[in-house]
Parts: structure tokens; sequence; C-alpha cells
């Protein structure tokens, strides 16, 4: 394994993985640096892949595609990794907040490189939770490889609560739930709930980049996951790596050319980021963007906002007249545009034989379209 302790000296790596209804806290980023957990390291660009009895890739956009490169360019045994996908829109067939075409993807990439795919999911996803009102949230249900199990919520340890309103932007994860909801909270209770994890060292990779933020720079690359229990009579051992913290989008888009990976959809319509399609952190440019080519979109968010009395950009501007102030993007992708408002996804996966691999119109863009 590889570390750095050089730059371990400059930063607090003490990284606490948030659960649900909790922030992900970086601590003392200007004191000395203070021990690290055992097991964790700042700089960890290679891991002993075949120490590990699974591998969970958590699968989303282009990073977490070019985590799933790095694996296999890494050498390691493909029939021990499986993808996993939250599903933030839940079951429902009619979406607010993801692509469409998003859990028909997920299941054509899974297919193309011969790997299990799990999807699990809050009951009735983002929606649902911000419509409650006096009550509990629902369960999660968890795909695995015996069948889908439902995980109901203990209601002794909670109370009713409500939302009605949108995840707000916010560094905090209570205040942006979206994140802790619909994916951190999911992932954790589809770990604990399976047996098959117990006695086990599982990786889970996921594919935050420090290039991306402030925040994200300072995370660790490799560290014990927040259900880990190593040390318990569990001997749960899971690891949480972060594969392509260290690349800069140069090299996500150079790992994915080397192996013809088509860009993601979203990519090639203009967004730099393959988040929710109406992602509370989208710039004007992209509301714009959303409001002409997926009215219906724009328009359920803002009758949502009006329903709530409460909007989801900080200037108090609905999603309507917050495009208004931008202009949208041209896109000249039909063959993308078309696949955007369907829910099968039909496009290849790998580049078609005898055509060049494109850098998509996104690549490199600054609009914000996902949070950081």
């Amino acid at each position: 394994m590889k570390t750095n302790a050089t730059l371990a000296h400059h930063h607090d790596d003490t990284v606490i993985i948030p659960a649900l209804g909790q922030q992900l806290c970086l601590l003392g980023f200007d004191m000395e640096p203070q021990a690290m957990p055992m097991g964790t390291y700042f700089n960890a660009p290679t891991v002993d892949l075949d120490s590990y009895s699974r591998i969970i890739v958590c699968m989303s956009g282009k990073d977490s595609i070019a985590s799933l490169l790095t694996l296999i360019e890494q050498g390691a045994d493909m029939s021990r990794v499986e993808l996993w996908h939250h599903r933030v829109d839940g079951a429902s067939e009619d979406g607010l907040m993801d692509w469409a075409f998003n859990d028909s993807y997920m299941e054509q990439l899974a297919k193309a490189f011969n790997l299990p795919l799990y999807f699990s999911w809050l009951q009735g996803g983002i929606e649902g939770e911000m419509l409650k009102e006096n009550s509990y949230s629902q369960p999660h249900i968890v795909e695995t490889p015996n069948g889908i199990i439902t995980l109901e919520r203990d209601k002794s340890r909670t109370s009713p609560g409500t939302r009605r309103r949108f995840p707000q932007q916010s560094a905090s994860l209570t205040t942006r739930w979206c994140s802790s909801a619909a994916k951190i909270d999911v992932g954790r209770r589809a770990i604990t709930n399976q047996e098959r994890f117990l006695g086990q060292r599982t990786l889970f990779i996921t594919g935050e980049r420090r290039a991306e933020s402030s925040s994200r720079s300072k995370y660790n690359q490799l560290e014990p996951h927040a259900v880990d229990r190593r040390s318990g009579r569990l001997a749960r051992h899971v690891d949480s790596w972060r594969p392509v913290l260290n690349f800069s989008e140069t090299e996500v888009w150079e790992i994915m050319e080397r192996h013809r990976v088509v860009a993601p959809v979203p990519y090639r319509l203009g967004w730099s980021r393959s988040s929710c399609q109406t992602c509370i952190y989208n710039s004007p440019a992209i509301w714009a963007t959303i409001n002409k080519y997926f009215p219906e979109r724009g328009r359920r968010i803002a009758g949502y906002e009006k329903e709530f009395n409460c909007t989801i950009s900080r200037k108090l501007i609905n999603v309507i007249d917050l495009g208004a102030t931008a202009p949208a993007f041209e896109i000249d992708d039909l063959e993308a545009l078309q696949q955007a408002s369907q829910r099968n996804y039909v496009l290849p996966i790998f580049t078609p034989e005898g055509q060049s691999w494109q850098l998509p119109k996104g690549a490199f863009g600054s609009e914000g379209c996902g949070s950081v």
C-alpha cells in the first residue's frame, strides 16, 4: 500500500463518515494534525485488492465509472466486484429528481461489464420524504443476491417529523438531507442487514475527487467505513476507498477513453456532473436548459416550491424565474437528447468499433449541477 506521510502532516485527516442526520465533519483545518485512526490513510492510490472478499462500487456518474475502470487496471479479481446504485426516486416510474433513463442505464452498464448490480432505495424516494408531514420516514428497500428485503424503521427511537420542503443548499447533511436520507443511510443499512458481510473483508468504493471542492480536498483516501466492526463480535471489516480521489478531470476522461466507455448522457447534453437532473445545486443556466427541453420537470419543481412557500434557491426565486436569468444550453447531440426523455436506455455503453471516442460537451464545465 502506498501512502504519503508528508501530505498527512498538512491536514487533519480524521473524517467522520456521515450517517443519517449527521454532517461530514472535517476537523482542525489549521491545527497540527492528530494521530489518524488505525487503517486510515490520507493517500492510498493502491490497496491490496486480493485481501477483500467483496468489492462494492457505488455507481453514479463519470467518477464512479473511472473508479470501476481503475479496479480493472489494477488487476482486481472482477468475480468479487458488484455494483450498487441508490435510486433517489425510489421505485417510482414518474421520478421527480433523477434522469428518466438512469436505472436502465445502470442495468446496461452492469451487463456490459458482466457484473452484478444491486439497487437500494428509500421507499417513496426523495419526493416521499419531502412530503412527510407529522409522520415517520418510509422503510429502506434493498436488493440482495437472495432477493429484496424491506428494512422497517425503529419507531421506538424516533418521533414523527415534517419536511414539506426541498432539501436546502447547505454543507450540513441535516439541511441537505437528500444525500443522507436517499443515499448514505440506505447504503449503511444495506451492509448492516446482510449476513454475507459478517466475518468478511469488504471494500466499499465511491468516486469523490479532491479537485471537486475544498471539502473533498481533505478527504481520506482509505479509512474504516462507518459500519466497520472489524474488532467486534461481528468481525465485519469494511474499508472505504476512493480510488480516483487524486484524479484530475482530465485523468477521468482519459481512463474512460482508454476503455472506450461512452460518456453518460448528462455530460453529452452539457451537464458537468451526472447527479440528479433536478439537483438543488443546479445553476440558472441548468434550470434554463431544463425549462427549455424538459419543461414538465421544471413545472413540477416550481409547483412544489409554491405549495411549500419555500424555494430551492437561497435567492427566493422559483426555478422557472431562476432559469429566465440565464441562457439555456444549445443541445446539438440529438441522440442524447432523445434518450434523456426515455426510461429504457438504448444507446451503447462502449464506443462502437470504427468510431472515435468523443469527449462530451459538458467536460470541464463550470455550471453547478451537483453537490460538492
